[in-house]
Formats: structure tokens, sequence, C-alpha cells
């Protein structure tokens, strides 16, 4: 695990450390915040970080749900990543590789038989 270090500028006294896991949750709360996506479950959820001297490298692996445009979907997972990590730390992602690992479907549920009604007769009082 890596702390990543932010460094103020403008004459501003101290710096400002970040644990690598607050990264992660942050980049899991913004996969989360797009609609169609999941992350694939396991032992990092599917996101991989690397520190580098031009800033963040983030492979995030995820799972799609039916109906959705993936590129378009992997567009939006980037730039979700890419702007919730920046404003929430001021610190800069280089880039955001998405690996889509499956699409998963609806449970498809068989429509009921409707009973065939009678037909209902009317009466008439006279």
């Amino acid at each position: 695990m890596f702390n990543i270090k932010l460094n103020p500028k403008d004459g501003e006294n101290g710096k400002v450390v970040y644990n690598a896991g607050i990264v992660h949750n942050i980049v899991a709360l913004a996969i989360a915040e797009v609609e169609g996506a999941l992350l694939v479950q396991g032992k990092r959820n599917g996101i991989s970080l690397y520190l580098e001297k031009d800033g963040i490298y983030a492979d995030v692996s995820v799972v799609v749900k039916q109906g959705y445009n993936v590129p378009e979907l992997a567009y939006r997972i980037q730039q979700s990543v890419k702007q919730s990590v920046e404003n929430m730390t001021k610190y800069k992602v280089a880039e955001v590789d998405v690996h889509v690992r499956d699409v998963v479907f609806d449970q498809v549920v068989p429509a009921e038989k409707e009973e065939e009604e009678e037909p209902a007769t009317e009466t008439q009082e006279n």
C-alpha cells in the first residue's frame, strides 16, 4: 500500500497524505455513481491503483448491465473516476483503464399465463 503526498503550494506550511485505501474508496464510489456499471467482486473489488510521477493510474474492472452502451459507459466511468479523485484529493489522475469483464442480463421471468376469464354477461332488469 502506498501513501499519496500532496505538497501545498503558495507558501502554505505542512502537507497532506492520502492513504491508498482512501483513494480506492473514492474510485469505488465514483463507479457506483455510474448507472449500469458494477464493480467486479473480488479481493480489491476490481480496482488497482498505481502512483507515478505524473499522477495516479487506475485499472478498474466492471460488469455492465444489459442494455447499456459499453463504450459510452466506459467513458462515463473514466470521467467519473477522474473528476471524483481530482476534486476530493486535488491529485492528478493520469489514466483510467476500464476492463469490462462481463455483461449481466436481467433474470427473465416467464410471463404468467393469463387465466381465461369467462365473459361477464350483463343482466338487464326492467
